[in-house]
């Protein structure tokens, strides 16, 4: 006679009974159709057709007709889970098609970006649109707000926060205290299934907003999550978050706080636990392609428009497009338009990339800060990974032209010809689609950060990373001027190429740094100049014109001055002017170029 073996009330219940019944139990069910009507009973309708067309027939034994079911049971469920976020699940931690979260409260500026993209990704069939190459965010993880609040009250940190000790000492309290219960058994899981290294990034409240972006302003720390010991590797990573939790309290976060009157006790941090895209090379991990696209263009160039938007990039890891080093730039809707010459293309190209360094497991990240794992090679070590192939050329003196022969002698010129006019990879239509898709999602402007893995690792194709999304602020209003009219005896700059259009009133000063005493080996001491200088403007209450050779917000110390964006904040107007042997091109590194639209500079 029928007897009950067991009862399940949900999916997940009966999935799970499904893998324990008896063989016997599972004969009589599936002969008749009982697993089908189960699941059509309870609105499952689209996997009940899928099981019911399937015969016992069809399998060598029990085992296989149980091992199939449940494997269409689990791709349902993913199907249903797709492009949401859920609840940490460490079974899941390594999959890309959504996005976990640990804890309650808010994902913050950047985790909210990611899971729209994950959610947008996963519901439009981008597989029919770009065939040639998936579209994925990278595994990701998201601590969210509320375990940040049960850090700092849990371990009594506000009278730290709050008190004029050095910062360096407040990270060492901030390291010594404790993560919650709740966050460390589940990072301690975390640590179990996942063994690529890890980007652990801050995701404030206020962080990639509209109006105050916050960008470039929190810390970020890359892992190598590489050390034998899984005790080990959580410590590290316990200590990266805490960082970062930590990084809201540094002078830089302070003085941004000061500089657009938000109040720093309104802040919030969650935390993203990201899957860092690329591959590993003789100890050193990086990926091919990093880059970061925006779908309006403040410099058009030739026949482009505004609209059509313009994309950065360059060999290595992010840090080196989003500091606003010398990148490829180009146009997506137009990759084949030459924005300078071959000379200049010589002159100007990339000459060395940022790569994660694998010999130390456990680098301390207290003493060496955000750049403790990250190591910065010549470019011809990429070459020597076999890496250069479809991102670059090779000048040939004999010839002054550029070539795809690298066996021949020269300068290897950075601007991933292969790709952008041979199409390798639908890489400039893949961005073109995807900046209109996200601008009308979100409709605003948009920017995206992204990673290429050109191995075909994911269904045999390339894999493009989309791993943060920002809004622009587009400029609403225009002025018109006729130069002609112009009385030019009385100007004291004037420009061909700008950004932003209007009117800026109310300036008191000019902080110009004389292009007759300017060398390049004194930039950072000119940073620490400017920083005195802008200082005392915000506490006098007074605006000004700066003037300085090269790129203003470059990270790269020889290409202009490396302010960040605090170090000018009470700046309206910034010009840039040029030298000889010295870059004209504008800033545009994605945290410093960020900040100054924001705020119409």
């Amino acid at each position: 006679r029928n007897m009950a073996i067991d009862k399940a009330r949900n999916l997940k219940e009966f999935a799970e009974k499904l893998a324990i019944i008896p063989p016997e139990s599972l004969l009589f069910h599936s002969r008749r159709q009982g697993i089908s009507k189960w699941l059509m009973a309870r609105g499952e309708i689209s996997l009940a057709k899928k099981l019911s067309p399937i015969r016992i027939e069809d399998f060598q034994s029990t085992s296989e007709l149980r091992k199939n079911t449940l494997k269409m049971f689990d791709k349902a469920r993913f199907d249903k889970l797709n492009g949401q976020i859920i609840r940490f699940d460490p079974s899941y931690v390594n999959n890309r098609h959504f996005v976990h979260q640990i804890g309650n409260g808010s994902l913050g500026g950047k985790g909210r970006g990611v899971a729209f993209v994950s959610h947008l990704t996963e519901n439009i069939n981008f597989s029919q649109i770009l065939p040639e190459i998936n579209i994925r965010i990278p595994c990701t993880t998201c601590i969210a707000s509320n375990e940040f609040t049960d850090f700092i009250e849990g371990n009594d940190l506000y009278q730290a926060i709050f008190s004029d000790i050095d910062y360096s000492e407040l990270q060492r309290i901030f390291v010594k205290a404790e993560l919650p219960r709740e966050v460390n058994n589940n990072l301690r899981q975390y640590i179990k299934h996942v063994h690529h290294p890890i980007a652990v990034r801050s995701s404030g409240l206020f962080e990639d907003s509209l109006l105050q972006p916050f960008a470039g302003i929190y810390a970020t720390y890359l892992l190598p999550n590489n050390a034998p010991d899984d005790e080990d590797r959580l410590a590290q990573l316990a200590q990266a978050i805490k960082l970062v939790y930590c990084s809201i309290y540094s002078p830089k976060a302070k003085e941004y706080f000061r500089a657009v009157n938000y109040k720093i006790e309104e802040e919030k941090m969650a935390v993203i636990l990201q899957e860092l895209v690329g591959e590993s090379n003789h100890k050193r991990f990086y990926t091919q392609i990093s880059g970061v696209a925006q779908s309006y263009n403040y410099y058009p160039f030739s026949y482009m428009k505004p609209d059509d938007g313009f994309s950065v990039m360059a060999v290595g890891l992010g840090k080196y497009v989003v500091g606003g080093e010398t990148s490829y730039r180009f146009c997506p809707n137009y990759p084949d338009l030459e924005l300078q010459s071959t000379a200049d293309a010589v002159k100007n190209t990339q000459s060395y990339f940022y790569a994660l360094d694998l010999k130390h497991c456990c680098p301390n990240l207290l003493e060496n800060g955000e750049d403790a794992n990250i190591v910065k090679l010549d470019l011809s070590e990429a070459e020597e990974d076999g890496n250069l192939k479809h991102l670059a050329q090779v000048f040939d003196y004999e010839d002054m032209r550029l070539t795809n022969n690298f066996e021949a002698r020269g300068p290897r010129v950075v601007n991933f010809a292969n790709i952008l006019k041979y199409d390798y990879i639908p890489l400039a239509k893949t961005i073109s689609i995807l900046l209109d898709v996200f601008k009308q999602a979100l409709g605003a402007p948009v920017e995206i950060e992204y990673a290429v893995d050109l191995n075909p690792k994911i269904k045999h194709k390339p894999t493009f990373y989309i791993l943060q999304i920002k809004p622009l602020i587009q400029p609403d209003f225009m002025v018109d001027l006729d130069a002609l009219e112009l009385d030019k005896s009385k100007a004291i700059l004037m420009a061909s190429k700008g950004m932003g259009n209007g009117t800026v009133k109310d300036i008191t000063d000019v902080i110009y740094f004389s292009a007759k005493t300017f060398t390049t080996t004194n930039t950072e001491q000119m940073a620490r100049e400017v920083e005195q200088l802008n200082a005392q403007m915000v506490n006098e209450n007074r605006s000004y014109v700066l003037i300085g050779p090269g790129r203003w917000g470059s990270r790269d110390r020889f290409t202009g001055i490396p302010v960040v964006w605090p170090q000018i904040s009470n700046a309206k107007v910034i010009i840039e002017i040029g030298l000889q042997d010295f870059p004209l091109e504008a800033s545009m590194g994605s945290h410093f170029f960020h900040n100054v639209t924001s705020m119409n500079v």
